[in-house]
């Protein structure tokens, strides 16, 4: 497998709760490395265009509330299939649905207050990677 990178959002339910450190042990479990990583408060405008593929779905208002809520922890990840790595670490959407040992199933709430948000597929990764990081913020 070759070396990519990934993106991750520690959400609000998340940071509120103090599990910072408890994720970021999980992934890097996993042999994925935190080459970047920041805390911020999101803007409404920030989380809408983060969020803009589901603007037309019904649960869009309440995301991006969820998401102005609090501070979160922005991170690039980097390793061998980070992106696939990071998704299985992550777990199902739904807590109740995921595996013992991933993030959900330790720290999520419900589907709404789901802890993390990890990228899709390597186009979207570096999409979001932008929005968020620099080039010289990034140290891998």
């Amino acid at each position: 497998m070759a070396i990519e990178r990934t993106f991750s959002i520690l959400k609000p339910d998340a940071t509120r709760r103090n599990l910072t450190g408890a994720i970021n042990a999980l992934i890097e479990k996993t042999g994925l490395r935190i080459v970047a990583q920041k805390r911020v408060r999101m803007t409404r405008a920030q989380a809408e265009t983060f969020y803009a593929v589901h603007n037309a779905r019904p649960f869009f208002g309440e995301l991006v509330e969820s998401m102005i809520a609090g501070p979160v922890v922005v991170q690039v990840l980097e390793g061998e299939g980070a992106i696939k790595a990071y998704r299985d670490v992550l777990g199902a959407t739904d807590p109740k649905k995921a595996e013992p040992g991933t993030i959900r199933a330790e720290h999520a709430i419900s589907v709404g207050e789901n802890s993390a948000h990890g990228s899709d597929a390597v186009e979207t990764a570096q999409v979001e990677i932008a929005q968020w990081f620099s080039g010289n913020e990034i140290v891998g």
